[in-house]
Protein backbone atom coordinates (compact mmCIF):
# COMPACT_ATOMS: atom_id res chain seq x y z
CA UNK A 1 0.00 0.00 0.00
CA UNK A 2 1.12 3.31 -1.11
CA UNK A 3 1.05 6.98 0.82
CA UNK A 4 -1.87 7.53 -1.55
CA UNK A 5 -4.11 4.53 -0.39
CA UNK A 6 -3.27 5.57 3.43
CA UNK A 7 -4.44 8.89 2.75
CA UNK A 8 -7.46 7.71 1.06
CA UNK A 9 -8.50 6.05 3.69
CA UNK A 10 -8.24 7.95 6.30
CA UNK A 11 -9.12 11.12 4.46
CA UNK A 12 -12.84 10.18 4.36
CA UNK A 13 -13.05 10.83 8.37
CA UNK A 14 -13.71 14.21 10.28
CA UNK A 15 -10.31 13.60 11.92
CA UNK A 16 -6.59 15.27 11.57
CA UNK A 17 -7.25 17.11 8.63
CA UNK A 18 -4.70 19.52 7.22
CA UNK A 19 -2.67 19.35 9.75
CA UNK A 20 -1.42 15.93 8.75
CA UNK A 21 1.91 16.51 7.58
CA UNK A 22 3.42 12.80 6.61
CA UNK A 23 7.00 12.65 4.72
CA UNK A 24 8.09 9.33 3.26
CA UNK A 25 11.92 9.74 4.96
CA UNK A 26 10.38 10.45 8.66
CA UNK A 27 9.62 6.52 10.00
CA UNK A 28 10.11 5.38 13.47
CA UNK A 29 13.03 3.61 14.73
CA UNK A 30 11.39 1.19 16.60
CA UNK A 31 8.68 -0.52 13.34
CA UNK A 32 9.58 0.90 10.49
CA UNK A 33 8.82 -0.51 6.62
CA UNK A 34 12.11 -2.87 5.02
CA UNK A 35 12.75 -2.80 1.71
CA UNK A 36 10.39 -4.93 0.73
CA UNK A 37 7.96 -2.59 2.31
CA UNK A 38 6.86 -5.39 4.74
CA UNK A 39 7.38 -3.92 9.06
CA UNK A 40 10.68 -4.57 10.69
CA UNK A 41 10.43 -4.29 14.44
CA UNK A 42 13.36 -4.09 16.49
CA UNK A 43 13.41 -5.63 20.10
CA UNK A 44 14.48 -4.00 22.75
CA UNK A 45 16.99 -5.69 25.05
CA UNK A 46 14.58 -8.55 25.91
CA UNK A 47 13.21 -8.87 22.99
CA UNK A 48 10.11 -6.99 23.45
CA UNK A 49 8.61 -5.22 20.38
CA UNK A 50 5.34 -3.44 19.04
CA UNK A 51 2.46 -5.80 19.25
CA UNK A 52 0.80 -7.14 15.61
CA UNK A 53 -2.83 -5.84 16.15
CA UNK A 54 -4.02 -6.68 12.84
CA UNK A 55 -5.64 -9.62 14.42
CA UNK A 56 -8.17 -7.25 15.55
CA UNK A 57 -11.86 -6.97 14.33
CA UNK A 58 -14.91 -9.06 13.05
CA UNK A 59 -13.26 -12.77 11.82
CA UNK A 60 -9.65 -11.77 13.62
CA UNK A 61 -9.20 -8.60 11.05
CA UNK A 62 -9.49 -7.77 7.15
CA UNK A 63 -13.29 -9.35 6.19
CA UNK A 64 -15.79 -7.24 4.77
CA UNK A 65 -18.47 -6.91 7.11
CA UNK A 66 -21.68 -9.37 5.06
CA UNK A 67 -24.77 -8.70 3.97
CA UNK A 68 -27.08 -10.82 5.57
CA UNK A 69 -30.92 -11.36 3.55
CA UNK A 70 -34.17 -10.15 5.25
CA UNK A 71 -36.42 -13.13 7.08
CA UNK A 72 -38.54 -10.64 9.30
CA UNK A 73 -40.11 -7.11 8.91
CA UNK A 74 -41.25 -4.95 11.45
CA UNK A 75 -43.26 -1.76 10.92
CA UNK A 76 -43.55 1.96 12.12
CA UNK A 77 -46.42 1.88 15.17
CA UNK A 78 -47.87 4.07 17.52
CA UNK A 79 -47.74 1.69 20.39
CA UNK A 80 -44.87 0.51 21.98
CA UNK A 81 -42.86 -1.39 19.65
CA UNK A 82 -40.37 -3.50 22.14
CA UNK A 83 -42.60 -6.98 22.26
CA UNK A 84 -43.34 -6.84 18.18
CA UNK A 85 -38.87 -6.16 17.79
CA UNK A 86 -38.99 -8.96 20.39
CA UNK A 87 -40.85 -11.62 18.86
CA UNK A 88 -39.17 -10.51 15.68
CA UNK A 89 -35.84 -11.18 16.88
CA UNK A 90 -36.99 -14.78 18.45
CA UNK A 91 -38.65 -15.94 15.09
CA UNK A 92 -35.28 -14.99 13.07
CA UNK A 93 -33.74 -16.65 16.36
CA UNK A 94 -35.56 -19.78 15.42
CA UNK A 95 -34.94 -20.45 12.09
CA UNK A 96 -32.37 -23.20 11.16
CA UNK A 97 -28.91 -22.19 10.93
CA UNK A 98 -27.42 -21.45 7.61
CA UNK A 99 -24.23 -23.22 6.01
CA UNK A 100 -23.04 -19.34 6.03
CA UNK A 101 -23.50 -19.44 9.91
CA UNK A 102 -26.76 -16.78 9.37
CA UNK A 103 -30.80 -17.29 10.08
CA UNK A 104 -31.33 -13.97 8.69
CA UNK A 105 -31.83 -10.53 9.51
CA UNK A 106 -34.83 -8.82 11.21
CA UNK A 107 -35.71 -5.24 9.42
CA UNK A 108 -36.73 -2.26 11.39
CA UNK A 109 -38.76 0.03 8.54
CA UNK A 110 -38.09 3.85 9.27
CA UNK A 111 -39.93 5.39 11.95
CA UNK A 112 -39.56 6.17 15.47
CA UNK A 113 -40.25 3.30 17.74
CA UNK A 114 -40.93 3.35 21.79
CA UNK A 115 -39.39 0.44 23.85
CA UNK A 116 -40.21 -0.48 27.05
CA UNK A 117 -36.97 -3.42 27.12
CA UNK A 118 -33.96 -4.60 27.08
CA UNK A 119 -33.78 -6.10 22.87
CA UNK A 120 -31.93 -9.18 23.54
CA UNK A 121 -30.48 -11.41 20.57
CA UNK A 122 -29.29 -14.78 22.47
CA UNK A 123 -28.35 -17.15 19.25
CA UNK A 124 -26.14 -17.18 16.49
CA UNK A 125 -26.49 -15.42 13.18
CA UNK A 126 -29.10 -12.80 13.77
CA UNK A 127 -28.76 -9.23 12.55
CA UNK A 128 -30.76 -6.38 13.52
CA UNK A 129 -30.87 -3.73 10.67
CA UNK A 130 -32.75 -0.10 10.54
CA UNK A 131 -32.78 1.91 7.66
CA UNK A 132 -30.23 4.72 9.16
CA UNK A 133 -28.76 6.16 12.00
CA UNK A 134 -30.17 9.65 11.59
CA UNK A 135 -33.41 11.23 13.11
CA UNK A 136 -35.59 10.37 10.09
CA UNK A 137 -33.88 6.65 9.92
CA UNK A 138 -35.01 3.55 12.48
CA UNK A 139 -34.71 5.33 15.75
CA UNK A 140 -35.53 3.14 18.30
CA UNK A 141 -36.61 4.99 21.83
CA UNK A 142 -35.68 3.31 25.69
CA UNK A 143 -38.97 4.33 27.68
CA UNK A 144 -38.02 2.90 31.01
CA UNK A 145 -37.19 4.87 33.92
CA UNK A 146 -34.23 3.07 35.34
CA UNK A 147 -30.91 2.14 34.09
CA UNK A 148 -30.67 -0.45 31.12
CA UNK A 149 -29.51 -1.75 28.24
CA UNK A 150 -31.64 -1.32 25.35
CA UNK A 151 -30.04 -4.09 22.94
CA UNK A 152 -27.82 -6.90 24.45
CA UNK A 153 -26.14 -9.29 22.67
CA UNK A 154 -25.37 -12.39 24.82
CA UNK A 155 -24.55 -15.46 24.77
CA UNK A 156 -24.70 -18.43 27.48
CA UNK A 157 -21.24 -18.48 28.92
CA UNK A 158 -17.45 -17.49 28.40
CA UNK A 159 -14.49 -20.22 27.16
CA UNK A 160 -14.14 -22.66 30.03
CA UNK A 161 -10.76 -24.53 30.45
CA UNK A 162 -10.71 -28.14 29.81
CA UNK A 163 -8.60 -31.03 31.24
CA UNK A 164 -5.42 -29.90 29.07
CA UNK A 165 -3.00 -28.18 30.74
CA UNK A 166 0.77 -27.54 30.12
CA UNK A 167 3.39 -25.22 31.13
CA UNK A 168 5.36 -22.29 29.44
CA UNK A 169 9.02 -23.73 29.17
CA UNK A 170 10.67 -20.24 28.25
CA UNK A 171 12.07 -18.34 31.29
CA UNK A 172 11.22 -15.50 29.21
CA UNK A 173 8.24 -15.11 26.51
CA UNK A 174 8.82 -11.34 25.09
CA UNK A 175 5.99 -8.74 24.07
CA UNK A 176 4.76 -9.49 20.63
CA UNK A 177 5.81 -13.33 20.46
CA UNK A 178 3.69 -15.60 19.09
CA UNK A 179 5.72 -18.87 19.22
CA UNK A 180 6.82 -20.16 22.49
CA UNK A 181 8.24 -23.63 24.01
CA UNK A 182 5.84 -25.67 26.07
CA UNK A 183 6.54 -28.30 28.60
CA UNK A 184 4.66 -30.79 26.26
CA UNK A 185 2.35 -30.38 23.08
CA UNK A 186 0.81 -33.89 23.76
CA UNK A 187 -2.92 -33.41 23.42
CA UNK A 188 -3.06 -30.46 21.50
CA UNK A 189 -3.73 -30.00 17.68
CA UNK A 190 -3.51 -27.42 15.46
CA UNK A 191 -7.09 -25.28 15.43
CA UNK A 192 -7.66 -25.75 19.12
CA UNK A 193 -8.31 -22.59 20.75
CA UNK A 194 -6.58 -21.89 23.95
CA UNK A 195 -5.92 -19.43 26.80
CA UNK A 196 -2.28 -18.89 27.37
CA UNK A 197 -2.09 -17.92 31.15
CA UNK A 198 0.60 -15.02 31.79
CA UNK A 199 0.43 -15.31 36.00
CA UNK A 200 1.31 -12.37 37.58
CA UNK A 201 2.42 -13.59 41.53
CA UNK A 202 2.55 -11.35 45.14
CA UNK A 203 6.90 -10.79 43.85
CA UNK A 204 5.36 -8.84 40.50
CA UNK A 205 2.87 -6.51 42.02
CA UNK A 206 6.05 -6.00 44.26
CA UNK A 207 7.96 -4.73 41.49
CA UNK A 208 5.10 -2.56 40.16
CA UNK A 209 4.55 -0.97 43.42
CA UNK A 210 0.73 -1.89 43.19
CA UNK A 211 0.52 -3.35 46.51
CA UNK A 212 1.41 0.08 48.03
CA UNK A 213 -0.74 2.61 46.48
CA UNK A 214 -0.77 6.27 48.30
CA UNK A 215 -4.43 5.98 49.78
CA UNK A 216 -6.53 8.49 48.69
CA UNK A 217 -7.78 10.86 51.43
CA UNK A 218 -11.43 9.75 51.44
CA UNK A 219 -10.86 5.97 52.38
CA UNK A 220 -11.37 3.03 50.03
CA UNK A 221 -7.95 2.58 48.01
CA UNK A 222 -7.50 -1.53 47.35
CA UNK A 223 -3.98 -2.37 47.31
CA UNK A 224 -3.42 -5.09 44.52
CA UNK A 225 -3.63 -8.81 45.01
CA UNK A 226 -1.42 -11.39 42.51
CA UNK A 227 -3.86 -12.08 39.49
CA UNK A 228 -3.75 -13.68 36.02
CA UNK A 229 -3.76 -12.70 31.86
CA UNK A 230 -5.37 -14.95 30.01
CA UNK A 231 -4.95 -14.45 26.49
CA UNK A 232 -7.73 -16.45 24.17
CA UNK A 233 -5.91 -17.83 21.16
CA UNK A 234 -5.69 -20.35 18.39
CA UNK A 235 -3.04 -22.54 18.33
CA UNK A 236 -1.73 -22.51 13.92
CA UNK A 237 1.39 -24.92 14.31
CA UNK A 238 3.13 -27.24 16.34
CA UNK A 239 6.68 -28.33 15.60
CA UNK A 240 8.20 -30.41 18.45
CA UNK A 241 7.30 -28.37 21.85
CA UNK A 242 6.77 -25.23 20.45
CA UNK A 243 3.80 -23.77 19.28
CA UNK A 244 2.41 -20.94 17.18
CA UNK A 245 -0.79 -18.88 17.90
CA UNK A 246 -2.81 -16.63 15.80
CA UNK A 247 -2.25 -13.59 17.30
CA UNK A 248 0.47 -12.40 19.47
CA UNK A 249 1.59 -12.12 23.56
CA UNK A 250 0.58 -8.04 24.93
CA UNK A 251 2.48 -8.51 28.25
CA UNK A 252 5.86 -10.59 28.73
CA UNK A 253 5.26 -13.65 30.81
CA UNK A 254 8.34 -14.09 32.76
CA UNK A 255 9.75 -16.85 35.33
CA UNK A 256 10.53 -14.26 37.74
CA UNK A 257 7.36 -13.33 38.32
CA UNK A 258 5.02 -16.96 37.89
CA UNK A 259 5.90 -17.76 34.15
CA UNK A 260 2.90 -19.13 32.18
CA UNK A 261 1.07 -22.09 30.95
CA UNK A 262 -1.55 -22.96 28.03
CA UNK A 263 -5.00 -24.40 28.63
CA UNK A 264 -7.30 -25.98 26.08
CA UNK A 265 -10.60 -24.06 26.48
CA UNK A 266 -14.15 -24.94 25.39
CA UNK A 267 -16.32 -21.84 23.86
CA UNK A 268 -19.40 -23.50 23.21
CA UNK A 269 -21.02 -21.08 25.18
CA UNK A 270 -20.43 -18.34 23.05
CA UNK A 271 -22.44 -17.11 20.39
CA UNK A 272 -21.24 -15.47 16.73
CA UNK A 273 -22.01 -13.73 13.46
CA UNK A 274 -24.50 -11.26 14.84
CA UNK A 275 -24.71 -7.75 13.75
CA UNK A 276 -26.64 -4.70 14.97
CA UNK A 277 -26.70 -2.05 11.50
CA UNK A 278 -28.18 1.13 10.75
CA UNK A 279 -29.88 2.25 13.90
CA UNK A 280 -30.59 5.54 15.82
CA UNK A 281 -30.55 4.96 19.61
CA UNK A 282 -32.35 6.82 22.26
CA UNK A 283 -33.02 7.30 25.74
CA UNK A 284 -35.80 9.34 26.95
CA UNK A 285 -34.91 11.14 30.20
CA UNK A 286 -35.88 14.14 32.07
CA UNK A 287 -34.84 17.17 31.36
CA UNK A 288 -35.83 19.05 34.94
CA UNK A 289 -33.03 17.11 36.38
CA UNK A 290 -29.70 19.17 36.11
CA UNK A 291 -26.57 19.81 37.60
CA UNK A 292 -23.57 22.58 37.67
CA UNK A 293 -21.45 22.27 35.85
CA UNK A 294 -17.70 22.81 37.31
CA UNK A 295 -16.44 26.65 37.30
CA UNK A 296 -19.81 28.19 37.30
CA UNK A 297 -20.23 27.21 33.78
CA UNK A 298 -24.13 26.89 33.82
CA UNK A 299 -25.78 23.20 34.37
CA UNK A 300 -26.54 20.44 32.35
CA UNK A 301 -28.79 17.19 31.93
CA UNK A 302 -27.76 14.83 34.80
CA UNK A 303 -30.62 12.33 35.10
CA UNK A 304 -29.93 8.79 36.02
CA UNK A 305 -32.88 7.11 35.86
CA UNK A 306 -33.37 5.87 32.01
CA UNK A 307 -31.56 4.16 29.38
CA UNK A 308 -27.34 3.41 30.63
CA UNK A 309 -26.34 1.37 27.67
CA UNK A 310 -27.55 1.20 24.25
CA UNK A 311 -25.62 -1.80 22.77
CA UNK A 312 -23.63 -4.04 25.10
CA UNK A 313 -21.86 -7.43 24.03
CA UNK A 314 -21.05 -10.57 25.81
CA UNK A 315 -20.32 -14.48 25.92
CA UNK A 316 -19.99 -13.64 21.99
CA UNK A 317 -17.49 -13.79 19.33
CA UNK A 318 -17.68 -12.47 15.37
CA UNK A 319 -19.69 -9.54 15.98
CA UNK A 320 -20.30 -5.91 14.26
CA UNK A 321 -21.86 -3.14 15.13
CA UNK A 322 -21.66 -0.67 12.11
CA UNK A 323 -23.38 2.85 11.10
CA UNK A 324 -25.48 3.29 14.71
CA UNK A 325 -25.75 6.31 16.83
CA UNK A 326 -26.34 6.48 20.33
CA UNK A 327 -27.76 9.49 21.69
CA UNK A 328 -28.78 10.55 25.58
CA UNK A 329 -27.50 7.09 27.00
CA UNK A 330 -25.71 7.53 30.31
CA UNK A 331 -22.82 5.37 30.45
CA UNK A 332 -22.04 3.90 26.63
CA UNK A 333 -22.82 3.69 22.78
CA UNK A 334 -21.31 0.11 22.38
CA UNK A 335 -19.83 -1.81 25.74
CA UNK A 336 -17.91 -4.84 24.49
CA UNK A 337 -17.86 -6.70 27.81
CA UNK A 338 -14.94 -9.29 28.81
CA UNK A 339 -16.02 -12.32 27.37
CA UNK A 340 -16.20 -11.33 23.78
CA UNK A 341 -13.94 -11.32 21.48
CA UNK A 342 -13.11 -10.56 17.28
CA UNK A 343 -15.75 -7.34 17.42
CA UNK A 344 -15.58 -4.82 15.15
CA UNK A 345 -17.47 -1.51 15.52
CA UNK A 346 -17.29 1.12 13.06
CA UNK A 347 -18.51 4.21 11.48
CA UNK A 348 -21.02 4.98 14.38
CA UNK A 349 -21.27 8.03 17.27
CA UNK A 350 -22.04 8.41 20.70
CA UNK A 351 -23.61 11.96 21.39
CA UNK A 352 -25.11 14.43 23.87
CA UNK A 353 -24.54 11.85 26.86
CA UNK A 354 -27.75 12.36 29.91
CA UNK A 355 -25.77 11.61 33.34
CA UNK A 356 -23.60 13.20 36.04
CA UNK A 357 -20.00 14.31 34.65
CA UNK A 358 -18.36 11.50 37.25
CA UNK A 359 -17.00 7.92 37.61
CA UNK A 360 -18.14 5.46 36.10
CA UNK A 361 -20.33 7.28 33.50
CA UNK A 362 -19.80 7.99 29.97
CA UNK A 363 -17.40 5.89 28.49
CA UNK A 364 -18.42 6.34 24.68
CA UNK A 365 -17.06 3.42 23.29
CA UNK A 366 -16.31 0.81 26.12
CA UNK A 367 -13.84 -2.30 25.62
CA UNK A 368 -13.10 -4.84 27.86
CA UNK A 369 -13.11 -7.82 25.62
CA UNK A 370 -10.31 -8.96 23.12
CA UNK A 371 -9.26 -8.77 19.75
CA UNK A 372 -11.57 -6.20 19.11
CA UNK A 373 -12.06 -2.81 16.51
CA UNK A 374 -13.22 0.19 17.27
CA UNK A 375 -12.38 2.36 13.60
CA UNK A 376 -13.88 5.41 12.07
CA UNK A 377 -15.98 6.43 15.19
CA UNK A 378 -16.65 9.65 16.93
CA UNK A 379 -17.54 10.47 20.41
CA UNK A 380 -19.29 14.03 22.09
CA UNK A 381 -19.79 14.64 25.45
CA UNK A 382 -17.84 11.61 27.46
CA UNK A 383 -15.70 11.17 30.21
CA UNK A 384 -13.18 8.76 28.46
CA UNK A 385 -14.45 8.56 25.00
CA UNK A 386 -12.66 5.44 23.89
CA UNK A 387 -11.60 3.54 27.10
CA UNK A 388 -10.34 0.47 28.25
CA UNK A 389 -11.32 -1.66 31.26
CA UNK A 390 -8.96 -3.49 34.04
CA UNK A 391 -6.79 -6.49 33.08
CA UNK A 392 -8.16 -6.86 29.51
CA UNK A 393 -5.93 -9.24 27.58
CA UNK A 394 -5.38 -7.45 23.86
CA UNK A 395 -4.85 -6.55 21.21
CA UNK A 396 -7.32 -3.98 20.97
CA UNK A 397 -7.52 -1.57 18.59
CA UNK A 398 -9.12 2.26 18.69
CA UNK A 399 -8.37 3.03 14.51
CA UNK A 400 -9.11 6.97 13.46
CA UNK A 401 -11.60 8.09 15.85
CA UNK A 402 -12.64 11.62 17.34
CA UNK A 403 -13.60 12.67 20.67
CA UNK A 404 -14.93 16.56 20.90
CA UNK A 405 -16.33 18.43 24.41
CA UNK A 406 -14.37 15.31 26.80
CA UNK A 407 -14.36 16.10 30.05
CA UNK A 408 -11.19 13.64 30.49
CA UNK A 409 -8.86 11.46 28.81
CA UNK A 410 -9.25 8.32 26.60
CA UNK A 411 -7.37 5.58 27.94
CA UNK A 412 -6.62 2.50 29.10
CA UNK A 413 -8.84 2.93 32.31
CA UNK A 414 -7.44 1.19 35.10
CA UNK A 415 -5.41 -2.03 36.85
CA UNK A 416 -2.98 -3.23 33.92
CA UNK A 417 -5.14 -3.11 31.09
CA UNK A 418 -2.49 -4.49 28.21
CA UNK A 419 -1.68 -4.11 24.77
CA UNK A 420 -4.01 -1.65 22.86
CA UNK A 421 -3.66 0.41 20.19
CA UNK A 422 -4.90 3.91 19.74
CA UNK A 423 -4.04 4.73 16.19
CA UNK A 424 -4.97 8.39 14.28
CA UNK A 425 -6.99 8.91 17.40
CA UNK A 426 -7.93 12.69 17.86
CA UNK A 427 -8.93 13.48 21.87
CA UNK A 428 -7.44 14.00 24.95
CA UNK A 429 -5.46 11.03 25.73
CA UNK A 430 -3.34 9.61 29.08
CA UNK A 431 -1.49 6.22 29.26
CA UNK A 432 -0.16 6.22 32.90
CA UNK A 433 -0.56 5.09 36.64
CA UNK A 434 -3.28 6.52 38.16
CA UNK A 435 -2.46 4.97 41.18
CA UNK A 436 -5.23 5.83 43.83
CA UNK A 437 -7.56 7.20 41.73
CA UNK A 438 -11.12 5.20 41.74
CA UNK A 439 -9.90 2.51 44.30
CA UNK A 440 -6.40 1.81 43.20
CA UNK A 441 -6.64 2.12 39.75
CA UNK A 442 -2.42 2.35 39.60
CA UNK A 443 -0.89 1.56 36.46
CA UNK A 444 -3.62 1.62 33.92
CA UNK A 445 -2.49 -0.02 31.05
CA UNK A 446 1.16 -1.69 29.71
CA UNK A 447 2.44 -2.32 26.00
CA UNK A 448 0.11 0.84 24.68
CA UNK A 449 0.99 2.67 21.28
CA UNK A 450 -0.48 6.20 20.44
CA UNK A 451 0.44 6.28 17.26
CA UNK A 452 -0.05 9.06 14.94
CA UNK A 453 -2.51 10.53 17.33
CA UNK A 454 -3.65 14.27 18.11
CA UNK A 455 -4.20 16.09 21.25
CA UNK A 456 -3.12 16.17 24.59
CA UNK A 457 -1.01 13.15 25.79
CA UNK A 458 0.42 11.36 29.02
CA UNK A 459 1.98 8.38 27.67
CA UNK A 460 4.75 6.73 30.92
CA UNK A 461 6.33 3.37 31.25
CA UNK A 462 5.30 0.92 33.57
CA UNK A 463 7.40 -1.36 35.30
CA UNK A 464 8.55 -4.34 33.61
CA UNK A 465 6.10 -3.23 30.46
CA UNK A 466 6.48 -0.08 27.96
CA UNK A 467 4.28 2.59 26.63
CA UNK A 468 4.95 3.95 23.02
CA UNK A 469 4.20 7.37 21.59
CA UNK A 470 5.09 7.51 18.53
CA UNK A 471 4.19 10.47 15.70
CA UNK A 472 2.52 12.74 18.34
CA UNK A 473 1.39 15.71 17.43
CA UNK A 474 -0.08 17.41 20.51
CA UNK A 475 1.36 18.38 24.23
CA UNK A 476 2.72 16.07 25.56
CA UNK A 477 1.36 16.34 29.34
CA UNK A 478 3.14 14.75 32.19
CA UNK A 479 0.28 12.73 34.26
CA UNK A 480 -1.67 13.22 37.16
CA UNK A 481 1.10 11.66 39.44
CA UNK A 482 4.20 12.69 38.13
CA UNK A 483 6.90 12.31 38.12
CA UNK A 484 6.97 8.68 36.19
CA UNK A 485 8.93 7.22 33.82
CA UNK A 486 8.57 8.30 30.07
CA UNK A 487 7.18 6.35 27.91
CA UNK A 488 8.90 5.73 24.65
CA UNK A 489 8.30 9.11 22.75
CA UNK A 490 9.24 9.60 19.19
CA UNK A 491 8.88 12.42 16.62
CA UNK A 492 6.68 14.41 18.88
CA UNK A 493 5.06 17.14 16.25
CA UNK A 494 5.39 14.86 13.38
CA UNK A 495 3.34 12.10 12.20
CA UNK A 496 5.31 9.20 10.88
CA UNK A 497 5.10 6.46 7.92
CA UNK A 498 2.86 4.48 7.60
CA UNK A 499 -0.13 6.54 8.43
CA UNK A 500 -1.69 3.77 9.94
CA UNK A 501 0.29 1.43 11.75
CA UNK A 502 -2.83 -1.29 12.53
CA UNK A 503 -3.64 -0.93 8.43
CA UNK A 504 0.08 -2.07 7.53
CA UNK A 505 0.24 -4.88 9.86
CA UNK A 506 -3.00 -5.86 8.05
CA UNK A 507 -1.74 -5.52 4.63
CA UNK A 508 1.72 -6.95 5.62
CA UNK A 509 -0.41 -9.74 7.22
CA UNK A 510 -3.42 -10.45 4.45
CA UNK A 511 -2.57 -8.03 1.71
CA UNK A 512 -4.13 -4.92 0.60
CA UNK A 513 -7.24 -6.57 -0.32
CA UNK A 514 -7.89 -7.25 3.47
CA UNK A 515 -7.61 -3.61 4.08
CA UNK A 516 -9.74 -2.72 1.33
CA UNK A 517 -12.49 -4.68 2.99
CA UNK A 518 -12.85 -3.04 5.95
CA UNK A 519 -12.66 0.65 4.27
CA UNK A 520 -15.66 2.80 4.27
CA UNK A 521 -18.14 1.64 1.27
Amino acid sequence: MDRREFVGILGALPLLGAARAFSPANFSKVVYPGKDGRLVYVPDGEGNTIPDFSNCGYMGGGVKLPSVPIRATVEPTSENAGKAIQDAIDKVSALALGKDGFRGAVLIRRGTYKVDRTLMIRTSGVVLRGEGDSEKGTVLVATQRKQHTLIEIKGKGSGKATGRRTLIKDAYVPVGSRSFKIESAAGFSVGDEVIVRRIGNKEWIREIGMDRITPRSTGGTVQWEPFDLDFERVIKAIKGDTITIDAPIACAIDGRWGGGEVRSVDNSGRISQVGIEDLRGDSEFDPKIKADLEGGKGKYFSDEQHSWEFITINFAENVWVRDVTAIHFGYTGVHVSQDARWVTVQDSKCLDMISEITGSRRYCFHLEGQLSLVQRCFADTGRHAFVVGSRVCGPNVFLSCKATNSYNTSEPHHRWSVGGLYDNVSAPMAIQDRQWMGTGHGWAGANYVAWNCEGPLVCQKPPTAQNWAIGHVGEKQPGAFAPRQDGYWESLGRHVEPASLYLQQLKDRLGAAAVKAIGKA
